[in-house]
């Protein structure tokens, strides 16, 4: 079973950048995706970005190309997702996910069976 803990999250201002980093254990055999969300109160999990532990494919939403960035070392063993130019509107907690996988990573909250309890992160301007 793999196990997800969130750090990094806090109140930054806006037009900052943050890092958001995610440890991760429990890897059986076999590939893996490993994505970041988001959630705002009152709205659906919105995913962000998803990286495929076979080869390293990186696949973001719409919404989030330009200024969101996921990344990885220790073999996995760490997620990161990069934030550039803070906004209040991505106040937000934001919690990393993982699935078993063959092929692709898609940013849907039911594909993901494995969460962290999620880290906050306030935006003020």
């Amino acid at each position: 079973q793999v196990q997800l803990m969130e750090s990094g999250g806090g109140s930054v201002q806006a037009g900052g950048t943050l890092r958001l980093s995610c440890a991760a254990s429990g890897y059986a055999g076999g590939s893996y995706c490993l994505a970041w969300f988001r959630q705002v109160p009152g709205k659906e999990r919105e995913g962000l970005a998803a990286i495929y532990t076979d080869g390293g494919r990186r696949d973001y939403a719409d919404s989030a190309k330009g200024r969101f960035t996921i990344s990885q070392d220790n073999n996995y063993r760490t997620l990161y997702l990069h934030v550039n130019g803070l906004t209040p509107e991505d106040t937000a907690v934001y919690y990393c996910a993982a699935a078993e996988s063959r092929k692709s990573c898609p940013l849907y909250v039911r594909w993901y069976r494995y969460w962290g309890q999620g880290t906050q992160v306030t935006v003020s301007s």
